[in-house]
């Protein structure tokens, strides 16, 4: 009777400890695999530029080779009208003059406090080297709190990401001399419905494409990237495509842009936002990836002791 208690004890004991073993395996799996994705996910960012820029690549030339455009414009176009009058107020002020003159102050914004937060960072090292700087007690200054709370480097990239767009949005309407829709025969205008490449061939004084107005809200997008704002980058994502389709909309209503000028203009803004975070944050992302090793290393190893102790 004893001798079988015993043996029953025994496999009992046999049993927990092949549970406890799978469990830490599982556990041990499901946080590797999670590593991963993590890992993954942070490194993702260096070649989604060029993802993206393969999407604004097939996105114009599913446009240039359908009628998609003409239909999509010919919703707003009615008996020989567009829906909207060029230059009616208030809608003029309203989508162009106000969103245009709104992130020309927040540019002149953004230099004022990196101009202000760089000569705090000199002012401060040179304390430092001084011994005139308490660490215990950070220097404060009353401009503080109408400074946006961004490190330098995150304010350069928003800055970088508001000249490049919208400059690189106006070189290429330069390049493509694609015609408006209001300019064209279909729509009682008086130049021919061409294709990119036939307007890039004839050189025409047309400069409708990209949209150069949606490309300066579509610029925005430099705020989903940064560091600090990445908990928020989905509403913020959402928040700045909604203002630039609301931009380049408003240009549709009265025939100065297809429907694929402000889609080409939004793929590339989203693809130089993310092309640049890549180059500015990479270090970050480095360090992040890191850390996320080292966290999985040590807790593997107390995963691994937990299971010898259990043995």
């Amino acid at each position: 009777m004893a001798i079988t208690r015993l043996r029953a004890k025994r496999v009992a004991s046999t049993i927990l400890n092949n549970k406890t073993k799978v469990v830490l395996g599982s556990i041990n799996i499901a946080y590797t695999l999670s590593g991963v994705v993590i890992t993954s996910e942070n490194n993702a960012m260096t070649w989604d530029w060029l993802k993206l820029l393969c999407v604004t690549i097939m996105a114009t030339l599913v446009f240039e080779h359908s009628q998609l455009d003409v239909r999509i414009s010919e919703l707003f176009y009615n008996n020989g009208h567009w829906l909207l009058e060029k230059g009616a107020q208030p809608y003029a002020f309203i989508f162009y003059d106000l969103p245009k003159a709104l992130l020309i102050l927040l540019a002149v914004y953004l230099i004022a406090v990196l101009i202000i937060k760089y000569r705090q960072s000199r002012l401060n090292a040179t304390a430092l080297n001084c011994n005139k700087l308490n660490l215990s007690k950070p220097s404060h200054n009353k401009l503080d709190k109408f400074l946006l709370p961004l490190p330098i480097r995150e304010i350069g990239y928003l800055l970088m990401i508001l000249a490049i767009v919208p400059a690189t949005i106006a070189t290429l309407k330069g390049v493509t001399h694609v015609s408006c829709p209001n300019d064209l025969v279909i729509f009682n205008g008086d130049l021919p419905y061409l294709n990119l490449w036939q307007n890039i061939v004839a050189a025409t004084p047309a400069r409708c494409f990209p949209a150069a107005h949606a490309s300066a809200g579509f610029s925005l997008y430099g705020l989903a990237f940064l560091p600090t704002l990445r908990k928020y980058r989905y509403q913020i994502g959402i928040s700045v495509t909604i203002l630039g389709w609301t931009m380049g909309l408003y240009k549709m209503l009265f025939g100065d842009h297809f429907f694929s000028h402000t889609l080409v203009s939004m793929l590339l803004s989203l693809t130089i936002a993310c092309a640049l975070a890549a180059l500015f944050f990479k270090q970050s992302i480095k360090n992040k990836t890191h850390r996320i090793s080292d966290d999985k290393g040590h807790t593997g190893l107390s995963l691994s002791s937990i299971e010898h102790s259990n043995t």
